[in-house]
């Protein structure tokens, strides 16, 4: 085991092998992976635990672990008897586990009480939070979510979470605005099937169908795995 001093430093390597294993029973790979491998996420879930009793002041320990809980609890409500995963929006808010949020969010409000600036993973979880509190989608606060994404791109200023940001940003303040900030993406995303599938979206939205069936039209530069899907954006 290393000593008390060496933990900090390893800790941060250690969450993201975590993370990873958990995003592969949500994203696995290969032409014939069942969407979900619960016994990827429940053996991530377990192990986090585990650091979570070892390190219970370390408030990315207990970020992961919240984060975590929050996408597993709408475990069965993302898989279509067909095998198709389900947009946040079609799912059927009854099935989520609610032992599982009411766990998460418990850890979310025990971080936000500490008074300590979040990282990552309290913010991701925080995000989650929002999500699982709301009824429906229309009654999901919106502000609240772009808050949380503003907080998040000064720790993580990537593409992708701009990406998610302006995802939230088209329920706030509509499509327009939001079509704006991820055509600034087009040059760092041009590669991403998430980008043109949101855009495509958001010129839909606004009207725009031919635009919006050009953009959907999928070139094979186009990165289409299931690993490239976000664990953090809810789906």
């Amino acid at each position: 085991m290393p000593s008390a001093q060496e933990l900090p430093a390893r800790l941060s390597g250690v969450l993201t092998v975590l993370y990873l294993v958990f995003n592969e029973g949500y994203l696995a790979t290969g032409p014939a992976a069942d969407p979900v491998r619960h016994e990827l996420t429940a053996e991530a879930i377990r192990l986090t635990r585990l650091l979570r009793a070892l390190m219970p002041t370390d408030g990315e320990a207990a970020g992961l672990l919240a984060l975590m809980l929050l996408i597993e609890a709408r475990r069965t409500a993302r898989v279509s008897p067909g095998g198709e995963l389900v947009a946040l929006d079609e799912q059927d808010r009854t099935a989520w586990d609610a032992a599982l949020i009411a766990e998460g969010h418990r850890l979310v409000r025990e971080r936000l009480a500490a008074g300590e600036a979040p990282g990552r993973y309290q913010i991701l979880a925080a995000i989650n939070a929002v999500h699982t509190s709301a009824r429906d989608l229309p009654d999901t606060d919106w502000s609240q979510i772009v808050a949380l994404y503003d907080q998040l791109v000064r720790l993580d200023p990537s593409p992708i979470v701009a990406l998610n940001r302006a995802i939230a940003v088209a329920e706030l303040d509509g499509p327009e605005v939001a079509l704006a900030a991820v055509e600034r993406l087009d040059d760092k995303l041009a590669g991403y099937h998430a980008y043109h599938a949101t855009r495509a979206e958001l010129l839909r939205r606004l009207g725009h169908g031919r635009k919006s069936r050009a953009a959907t039209t999928r070139p094979s530069s186009w990165r289409t795995t299931r690993r490239d899907r976000l664990p953090d954006a809810p789906s």
